[in-house]
Formats: structure tokens, C-alpha cells, sequence
């Protein structure tokens, strides 16, 4: 006689709830306003388990019914839409010069968005993790206030992040070895929510996924701006992280023709030469093209250098137009490796890189086309439309991902 775990059994149901639970929820959100049937007919879940899923994410805050509509052959409809105002997820970012934390919903409306001016790099971890904690809990304070609950929160840094949350290195904080995810649960006094890090790149391009004007593309690259210069790479609709989850360190990718060793070549913070973030990473940029910009001390404030860049090339500045061109070859030459190793449909640039793009991009296009195989009518390179909090955004939608994958909130 054959005998059957129930307890296996019992989880696969569960599964298979769950998963039926995401795509109700998610069929919802692209297709709202939308009634049970439709959900069936679109999806192939038959009427009574759509009926028991709605009515299950009904009662937790996740749809609601909007009334009826009489534009349908039959009997008039209920209509959903997606809700979770309730819930919230908060993305944390470490930039340049500043600290961002970002709240949004589970339709994506951002609830807040507040910066701190902060330099990382000179204030060393410990420093940073405080500062780190103490806008958190303003903005824990703000969105509870409010009635919301808060399901999690997602750290961006400039650096490789391994499955624990913890830095092994990150050349542009000058950051070895930080278990970040850690400290900063301590630093919370374990606040009741979930606590990730992830590298900025791949939560801004999880943003662009999700809120630019790609969204739902493929094949698509985010190139960071900011000290460093990270790719958040996604091939066939899924994140790569690789082995150990530090795929996409294209800032150290060496781009001068004679290679990382070549002495007239720019440092890099890693410790070689000719890494393209050391000819395109934010200070390196600010250095190239205003070179009175605080010569024998570190730059904490680089928004005011951007909007002189910016300044200077409207007005034809020969100079620094001529050293934007160069560094949009530098770039170009960067993006062609990637385009010819994954074939991404979009590549996008953030941070400073989207600031100062109609005067980079041109010149990276003129560069990719002529660095790529591929024909270059099938790539586009764009700056990206989500700002200098992409990757803060890209961590409060991280944050709700359990719930967008089926789970009903613990709460």
C-alpha cells in the first residue's frame, strides 16, 4: 500500500494558492478595471477559485470593488481594481553626496520621498548605518501615522552585495567586508519587518521594470550613475546576479584601449586603472570638467558641479562639451560590451549619467554603433525618466515583492 505525505500534500496546495493568488493580483493591476470574469476568461483559473482569491484579497486590503458597470452583454458586473493602500514598502538608498528613502504602495505611488545630504565614503560605515536608521525611523513614523503598515524595507549600495545582506567590497565607499543588513537591523532594534540590501543597479533596473517607460521589457540594462558605475541586468523578463550575486560590476570594466595598466590612465578607487568608473563615475566627471572643484579635497556635494556642467555645456563651453564627448565615448564603448554579451532591447542611464545624456548620449550612441556586432538598430540607449531615487524606488517595490508573488501580508 502506498502511503501519502499529507504534509507535502498540504504545502503543494498552498503553492499552488499562492501562485494562483499572484496572478490574480497581478492580472488586476494590468488590466484594472476588470470583473471575476474577466479574471477567469484571461487567466483559465476556473469561477470559483477566482470568486475564493477575490474575496480572500478583498479581505486583506490587496483589491477592492469599484460598483457595477453595464457596458457588458448579461447581468452588470462588479468591478476591481488593485488597493493595498495599507501596505507600504520603503527603499533606502546610498548615493554620491546623500542619503534617499522612498515609500510607495503596492500601485506604485510614491508617498514620500526625502534626501539627506550625507557623504558615505569619508563617514565610513558605522556613520553611515546611524543615519541610515535615523531616516528610516522618520519615515517608519510618517507612513504609520498615516494608518499604513509598513511590509519591508531594501538598501541600494554602490558594491557587491552576497544572499546575506552583507558588503564584501565597495571601492567608491572605500567599504570592505560591512554586513550591512545586519547592522542596520540592529541599529533598528529589529523593527518587525523585513530588511534587504541589494546593489542600486539591480533595484533601479527592478524599478525601470516596473515604472519607466520600458516597463516590461525583456531584455533591459540600467547603468547607474553616481562614485560608482553599476549594471542592473535583466535577460528574458529575470534578474542576473550570477553565482554569487555580483553580476553587473561593469564600473570596473577597463575601457582605454591599452588596458588597466596603463600608467597614464586615471585611477580607479579599486586599485587599477582605466575602469570606466574612473572616467565616468560622478567625481571623476566633476574632476575632468571643472577642475577648480575642490582640488585637494574630497567632493561632498556634487549636485551644485552637475548644474555647472550642465550650465557651461548649454552656453557651448568648447571645453567641457569636448570633455562630455569623451566620456560619452568612454561609456559607448562600455554599453557595447554588454549589448554584445546579453543582446538587451533598452539600455538605460541614471543618476548623472541621464542628467548630462544630450550631451553624453550622442556621442556613447556614435561609439556603441560602431563597438557592437550587432546590427545597432537593435538596441536603444536612453537616460532614464525615473530621476536620482530610482534605486530607492526600486527598493520599496523590492519590499512588497512577497505579496506581488502570492503571500498575503503577515500583518
Amino acid at each position: 500500500m502506498i502511503s501519502i505525505d499529507r504534509s507535502v500534500q498540504t504545502a503543494d496546495l498552498g503553492d499552488v494558492r499562492v501562485a494562483n493568488r499572484a496572478v490574480v493580483l497581478r492580472h488586476v493591476q494590468r488590466h484594472a478595471p476588470c470583473s471575476r470574469a474577466d479574471v477567469a476568461a484571461r487567466t483559465g483559473l476556473n469561477k470559483a477559485t477566482v470568486s475564493s482569491l477575490v474575496s480572500e484579497l478583498i479581505e486583506h486590503g490587496l483589491l477592492r470593488e469599484t460598483g457595477l458597470t453595464e457596458n457588458r452583454v448579461g447581468r452588470p458586473a462588479t468591478m476591481l481594481v488593485l488597493d493595498g493602500a495599507r501596505y507600504v514598502g520603503l527603499g533606502l538608498q546610498i548615493g554620491a553626496d546623500e542619503l534617499v528613502v522612498v515609500a510607495a504602495d503596492l500601485s506604485g505611488e510614491r508617498l514620500l520621498t526625502w534626501r539627506r545630504a550625507f557623504a558615505a565614503a569619508p563617514a565610513g560605515p558605522e556613520e553611515t548605518v546611524r543615519a541610515l536608521a535615523a531616516l528610516t525611523r522618520r519615515a517608519v513614523t510618517r507612513v504609520t501615522g498615516a494608518g499604513r503598515t509598513v511590509l519591508g524595507l531594501t538598501l541600494g549600495v554602490p558594491g557587491l552585495v552576497d544572499a546575506d545582506g552583507a558588503v564584501p567590497l565597495a571601492p567608491a565607499l572605500g567599504w570592505r567586508g560591512v554586513p550591512l543588513a545586519a547592522e542596520l537591523r540592529r541599529a533598528l532594534r529589529d523593527p518587525g519587518f523585513p530588511i534587504g540590501v541589494d546593489t542600486d543597479a539591480n533595484l533601479a533596473v527592478s524599478a525601470e521594470l516596473r515604472h519607466g517607460p520600458y516597463a516590461g521589457t525583456a531584455d533591459l540594462i540600467h547603468l547607474t550613475g553616481g562614485l560608482a558605475v553599476g549594471a542592473g541586468l535583466v535577460s528574458g523578463g529575470r534578474l542576473l546576479r550570477g553565482g554569487r550575486g555580483f553580476a553587473g560590476e561593469i564600473g570596473h570594466l577597463p575601457v582605454l584601449t591599452d588596458g588597466p595598466r596603463t600608467p597614464d590612465a586615471p585611477a580607479c578607487r579599486c586599485g587599477r586603472r582605466g575602469c570606466l568608473a574612473s572616467l565616468a563615475g560622478v567625481d571623476a566627471v566633476v574632476r575632468r570638467l571643472l577642475p577648480d572643484a575642490a582640488p585637494d579635497a574630497p567632493v561632498t556635494d556634487y549636485l551644485p558641479e552637475i548644474d555647472r556642467i550642465q550650465a557651461l555645456a548649454r552656453a557651448g563651453d568648447e571645453s567641457v562639451r569636448t570633455g562630455l564627448t569623451e566620456i560619452g565615448r568612454h561609456l559607448g564603448r562600455a554599453v557595447s560590451v554588454l549589448v554584445d554579451l546579453l543582446d538587451p532591447e533598452v539600455v538605460v542611464v541614471g543618476g548623472h549619467l541621464a542628467t548630462l545624456g544630450p550631451w553624453l548620449l550622442p556621442a556613447a550612441r556614435t561609439e556603441l554603433a560602431a563597438g557592437t556586432l550587432a546590427p545597432p538598430a537593435g538596441v536603444r540607449l536612453e537616460a532614464s525618466t525615473l530621476g536620482s531615487a530610482a534605486s530607492a524606488l526600486g527598493g520599496a517595490t523590492a519590499a512588497l515583492a512577497t505579496v506581488e508573488a502570492g503571500q498575503l501580508p503577515a500583518v
